[in-house]
């Protein structure tokens, strides 16, 4: 998962997630009703499996491996908060979010313009389009390059160009993205 996608995620939240596998653990088996065998077909383990991750005796405990861990974690993700995020998602949608970020900005732009990329913290407001276009985008499959293109689309129009008033030839290269941050609402 790129800076982008992290970043779209945390914004999307408003609680953190449980930080430990075992935390992960109980918040699935509650989200299931306490059921183990449901909780395993989601992680498509064996009941027992489950069992012995979530046992209280000393002797019968067993730690996932690395790729129970993992599934775990994916599980997790997926079903924590989905009324909030949906909810931060429409309104981001609707009203814009303001994006912060410390990246790598050049320029394809006229003979005798300063055009070598540099890093740059930029914070700017952005409409509610770029994120209709950013959430369509993720939800397609799209990878970080792709959101970083739109996001350069999108800043080379708000911040560089300031809206269409000034720098009408202007092209954004956006590259070595270091931190990428969401704010909505």
């Amino acid at each position: 998962m790129g800076h982008i996608e992290q970043g779209l995620e945390r914004a999307l939240r408003t609680r953190p997630v449980p930080a430990s596998t075992e935390a992960r653990l109980r918040f699935l088996l509650a989200s299931h009703g306490g059921s183990t065998r449901q909780v395993a077909t989601v992680l498509e383990v064996s009941q027992r499996t489950v069992q012995r991750w979530v046992t209280k005796k000393p002797g019968a405990r067993r730690p996932p491996g690395p790729l129970q861990v993992q599934a775990i974690e994916e599980a997790v993700l997926a079903r924590w908060q989905p009324r909030i995020r949906a909810r931060r998602r429409a309104q981001a949608e609707a009203e814009g979010f303001v994006f912060h970020t410390r990246a790598r900005f050049g320029f394809a732009a006229p003979a005798g313009s300063s055009d070598d990329p540099r890093v740059r913290w930029i914070t700017q407001d952005l409409p509610g389009e770029v994120a209709r276009e950013l959430f369509a985008a993720r939800d397609a499959g799209a990878g970080e390059q792709q959101q970083t293109v739109i996001l350069a689309r999108a800043l080379g129009h708000a911040y560089f160009r300031e809206w269409g008033r000034r720098a009408h030839g202007l092209h954004i290269a956006f590259s070595d993205v270091e931190f990428a941050d969401f704010s909505i609402g």
